[in-house]
């Protein structure tokens, strides 16, 4: 069985859920705090791909730093985004739940029952 890994913010109510709901299965799985531990740029692209996500799709649209950037009136490249991404941890949607050569952003939380099922 392929071992799931969730970057996750500890103080993210979301987070929170779909960890109680992945640890209700008994299923092994590995937390990743990707403010302690960020992520690297190849990694985040894998991840990306893993999920056939692009950076516009984990962006949090809602964010003052996405507002104070002016992201939503730019044309700004995959590439940038990543490293926007990177670099400001609280764009990043979350979590990103990922098994095997499967990643899924995970919100609602009950959506992480489609990754368990694998």
């Amino acid at each position: 069985m392929a071992q799931i890994t969730i970057y996750q913010k500890p103080t993210c109510s979301t987070c929170r859920t779909v960890i109680r709901l992945v640890q209700e299965t008994g299923q092994p799985f590995t937390s990743v705090n990707y403010y302690e531990q960020p992520l690297s740029k190849p990694r985040l692209k894998a991840l990306l791909k893993k999920g056939g996500l692009r950076a516009n799709d984990v962006m949090r649209t809602k964010e003052e730093r996405y507002k104070t950037l002016g992201l939503a009136n730019t044309d700004t490249s995959e590439d940038d985004l990543i490293e926007l991404l990177i670099r400001y941890p609280d764009l990043l949607q979350r979590p990103l739940v990922e098994k095997g050569d499967t990643v899924i952003l995970a919100r609602p939380p009950e959506t992480v029952q489609r990754i368990l099922d694998l």
